[in-house]
């Protein structure tokens, strides 16, 4: 499985953008997928997951602002962000998991997309 994320940026805040997370070699839809983030000098921590089934999960510091969605006939996974604030400026990555339903995806990775919210 290949995962190539795209759609970062620059944006005020408030603003909004939508990442995409498309995959090749598989169909994501049997898959649970996510998108985590990493700040410089932290550890990756998870932002969004969607299982096979379509349950999301949120960190809370993005509820309410954050959706993550399927896009089934593009195998593609989508995380629209909106109302972004300084704070979630950081590189973000897609992830896949061959369990279906796992709440931690991490069998494969996308490369890195940055987001960057100026105040």
């Amino acid at each position: 499985v290949q995962l190539q994320a795209s759609g970062g940026g620059l944006v005020r805040a408030g603003g909004s953008l939508r990442l995409s997370c498309a995959a090749s070699g598989r169909a994501l839809s049997r898959m649970s997928m996510g998108w985590y983030r990493q700040y410089p000098g932290k550890e990756r921590e998870l932002v969004a997951v969607i299982t096979s089934d379509g349950i999301t999960h949120y960190r809370d510091s993005v509820k309410g602002r954050f959706t993550i969605s399927r896009d089934n006939a593009k195998n593609s996974v989508l995380l629209q962000m909106s109302s972004l604030k300084p704070e979630d400026t950081a590189v973000y990555y897609c992830a896949a998991d061959l369990a279906p339903y796992s709440t931690v995806p991490y069998d494969y990775w996308g490369q890195g997309t940055q987001v960057t919210v100026s105040s």
